[in-house]
């Protein structure tokens, strides 16, 4: 066969043949055009690797937006922060799903526990008699004469609202035999107004207004509804008003303390005033409560000691001269999700060891005696050895892409990292804190006081929508701070309203 000349290759000259000047200038023509070429093709095979390694990184950025979308969908109130009200009408699996642990208890109220029924009375206010007409057996008459053989039903009920109750004060002159000068006896410091509200009707308005949650309009229908009362929206608001700065030194007390207290649970949610966000701010023990507004998320308690219970907030972790301990229901939570979404095992383990250690902690509270050492260095060798398993796992992993600035650099501060890889990092890093609860039996396993003290808060919000003004939002959080106190306390919430705010402050000193 022939072979195949190269397009580049010049044809040998017979040797009867000079020279062609005009052949040589074509081909190389041809060399350069071609040269040309190959330089084009070059240049767009680097274009084309160029986008191509920019489809593959924007690909992968897909897929982990994907990913993360996806277990965003997968989240709800059982593995993670999100209300119950988030997960929907037709999400029953997760609302039925518990993170506890079945217990061998009986369900039902358990022994000990102090039941709540309606029982007779010995001396009833009304008594009605009901007496047969006639005989059962031969249809005499019979004698309408009430005996001593009979059955009885009580029935409870509230009374027919009665009309206000007006009370007149007379500040009367006197005049002075010795002298002659009038002097005019003195009213009552809580009575400065021609015709005013009560102490009882004002505690009950404010009751039900920064309790119950009733809205003004509404609050004031109530009113006329069940008590014949024609109260405005004015008055409503002048009688928060006034609860709000009569009650400012008791809610300063609650305040100090509480910093003086060895264990406190602190957190914090979104508050709208005015339309905008600020953020409530909580301190609480298991017998006292205080709220405070905040400007932002991280202004933080001043002055606190001892130990702070919370949610692995950053800004707690600047709070100076205190110590620590981390919310496990978070942590509980966050490890459902690895569990159910990322099916990431060593979350499965670490998740059993935490409800273990609560279980543990709960049965040497129950004898009141603290949990053997020997367990708890057990305990705290497992945990080392999971949270090494799960370090290692997430170090095994292929890096996340990063996000790049406009001109293609990585953009400052700390790669990007899974969930489960900062989780598994901040139970190393906190080791001390998570399981503080095993080393002092005064320190709980969650936060769920601070939790549960800030739940209705967020209802206020559902309900009522936000506060119209600072002050109105500053007077509610003091109302909160006595109500929230009272039920700890176990005082009557309408009675601790109409009291001395001095004598409420005695009985917490003493308390």
């Amino acid at each position: 066969m022939t072979p195949i000349e190269s397009p580049l290759r010049v044809p040998e000259q017979s040797p009867d043949v000079t020279g062609d000047a005009t052949s040589i200038a074509i081909l190389q023509a041809s060399i350069e055009r071609l040269i040309a070429q190959n330089s084009v093709l070059t240049w767009e095979i680097a274009t084309l690797a160029a986008q191509n390694d920019t489809l593959r990184g924007e690909n992968a950025a897909l897929l982990a937006r994907v990913a993360e979308l996806e277990r965003r969908l997968g989240l709800n109130s059982s593995n993670s922060s999100k209300p119950p009200s988030s997960d929907g009408l037709s999400k029953k699996p997760p609302r039925t799903r518990s993170l506890r642990e079945r217990s061998k208890k009986p369900v039902g109220g358990q022994p000990g526990h102090p039941g709540k029924t309606l029982c007779a009375v010995d001396n009833p206010d009304h008594t009605v008699d009901h007496l047969p007409a006639t005989c059962a057996n031969c249809a005499e008459p019979l004698p309408q004469a009430p005996g001593s053989d009979y059955d009885t039903r009580q029935v409870f009920d509230l009374p027919e609202p009665q009309p206000l109750v007006v009370t007149e004060h007379r500040a009367h002159r006197c005049r002075c035999t010795a002298c002659g000068a009038v002097t005019k006896g003195a009213f009552p410091k809580a009575v400065n107004a021609p015709v005013q509200y009560g102490d009882r009707i004002t505690a009950i308005v404010v009751y039900l207004s920064a309790f119950q949650f009733v809205p003004l309009d509404r609050l004031a229908a109530l009113m006329v509804d069940l008590f014949g009362v024609t109260i405005s929206r004015a008055s409503i608001e002048t009688m928060s008003r006034r609860a709000g700065e009569r009650l400012l030194c008791f809610a300063d007390a609650v305040r100090q303390l509480i910093l003086a207290a060895p264990v406190k649970h602190l957190d914090e949610t979104g508050f709208r005033i005015v339309k905008t966000l600020k953020w409530l701010h909580i301190a609480a023990t298991g017998w006292l409560t205080y709220y405070r507004i905040g400007t932002d998320r991280g202004d933080m308690l001043s002055g606190v000691s001892g130990i702070v219970v919370h949610d692995h907030w950053q800004s707690y972790f600047t709070m100076p001269g205190v110590e620590h301990a981390l919310c496990n229901a978070h942590h509980l939570r966050e490890l459902q999700a690895l569990c159910e979404i990322e099916q990431e095992d060593w979350s499965r383990r670490m998740q059993m060891l935490l409800r273990r250690a609560c279980h543990v902690e709960h049965l040497c509270r129950d004898q009141q005696q603290a949990p053997d050492q020997r367990l708890v260095d057990l305990i705290a060798r497992r945990y080392d050895a999971i949270v090494t398993s799960g370090i290692s796992f997430h170090e095994g992993l292929p890096a996340l892409p990063q996000k790049l600035k406009k001109n293609g650099t990585p953009r400052a501060g700390r790669p990007k990292r899974r969930v489960g890889h900062n989780l598994v990092e901040r139970l190393r890093d906190h080791k001390a804190d998570v399981l503080r609860f095993l080393a002092d039996p005064d320190v709980p396993f969650t936060n769920n006081q601070a939790e549960r003290d800030g739940r209705m808060m967020k209802l206020k919000q559902k309900i009522s929508g936000c506060f119209r003004s600072v002050q109105g939002a500053n007077d509610f959080t003091v109302i909160r701070t006595l109500i929230g106190t009272a039920k700890k306390q176990g005082w009557g919430i309408i009675q601790s309203l109409m009291r001395d705010p001095k004598h409420l402050i005695n009985d917490l000193k003493a308390a």
